[in-house]
């Protein structure tokens, strides 16, 4: 097991993000807020794909009002994205919103900041900052010579958590997003070494479900892999489930996590004898609506297929037409290629 960077622990409705706690995996509903029924299907669609923080954007009071109506209907915390209103934030507190997410100094005066921090204080509702690097303060740029560097990105995160602490506010986690690997990874490492509160990690703005996917993974598994991060999203401009998929699937890579079917196929070659390519992604497919955690293995040969399968819960190592299914390395039986998903399947689901 990797090991993680010690943290505060926030409690966050019924979960924990830092401490001890797993790795939490969140994403931000694409619905219109206003629209209560969509965003309720939303977040149970979320849930279900194993998301366990949902964040819904606040952009007026009658965002901030559906919240409560959101908030009975589902079961998972929610979190409040707010920006420039001190009035919404407090609105999505009185509607029971489990978390805010909020840069204290962009909300108004000194007065209405107080009003808020010291309402999430008595509410005892966590505070994320979120530091973005498309929207850093005027005096910060100028001051790094309009350059959006992981220095810059990390001053800015410091000055919100100096608001809230000068509050007595502690339940504060911390995001520095950017839209690149490389001043993301920096910023996390230089914050990391200065402030012990949980971190939420992701790369802003990482793209297409493809590109998003890669850079995301590349990102996120450097700073997962140096024991920074308590709360995770995976950024892609597709359908949110997408997100919590490569999210699962980048920390049961690392070993941080485990849900769900794990599947190791081969690149096949030459020596492949069955339509390879087809046949895992169908397995990967008909097994998507499996939660708990299980390897299967789809190989194309003899090579390296038996050993592979000696590793997987349940295994098809392929020959001329057939393959065999596999379990815990000892052959169950030789299935012919057309009836080959089939029998896998069903021995999945008596496994």
């Amino acid at each position: 097991m990797l090991k993680r960077r010690k943290t505060r622990k926030l409690k966050v409705g019924d979960i924990f993000i830092g401490g001890n706690a797993p790795i939490v995996i969140q994403s931000m509903c694409t619905t219109d807020t206003r629209n209560v029924s969509a965003t309720v299907a939303q977040i149970k669609q979320l849930q279900k794909a194993g998301c366990e923080l949902v964040r819904l954007a606040v952009p007026d009071m009658v965002a901030a009002k559906a919240l409560g109506k959101i908030k009975k209907r589902v079961t998972i915390p929610l979190v409040a994205d707010i920006h420039f209103s001190a009035e919404f934030a407090m609105e999505a507190m009185r509607q029971g919103i489990d978390k805010l997410r909020l840069n204290p100094g962009n909300i108004g005066d000194e007065e209405k900041i107080k009003m808020v921090v010291l309402e999430a204080k008595k509410r005892k509702i966590p505070i994320r900052i979120g530091v973005n690097g498309g929207s850093l303060e005027k005096d910060i740029l100028k001051k790094y010579k309009g350059k959006v560097t992981a220095a810059a990105m990390v001053e800015s995160a410091m000055r919100h958590i100096k608001i809230l602490e000068k509050y007595g506010f502690r339940d504060i986690a911390v995001s520095l997003k950017a839209s690149d690997v490389e001043r993301t990874v920096e910023a996390y490492r230089l914050l990391s070494s200065k402030v012990n509160y949980p971190l939420h990690i992701g790369i802003t703005e990482a793209g297409t479900i493809f590109r998003g996917t890669v850079i995301s993974s590349v990102g996120l598994g450097i700073l997962l892999y140096d024991g920074i991060g308590d709360t995770m999203r995976v950024s892609l401009t597709a359908d949110p489930v997408e997100e919590i998929k490569v999210a699962w699937e980048i920390l049961k890579s690392l070993g941080l996590r485990k849900r769900g079917i794990t599947v190791t196929s081969c690149p096949t070659c030459g020596r492949t004898e069955i339509n390879l390519i087809e046949l895992a992604k169908k397995v990967e497919n008909e097994l998507a609506f499996i939660d708990k955690d299980m390897h299967v293995a789809v190989m194309g040969c003899v090579v390296n297929g038996p050993g592979e399968a000696r590793e997987a819960d349940l295994a098809i190592v392929g020959g001329k037409n057939v393959g065999l299914i596999m379990k815990h390395g000892e052959i169950l039986r030789k299935v012919d290629e057309k009836n080959l998903l089939k029998e896998f399947i069903k021995e999945v689901k008596k496994y």
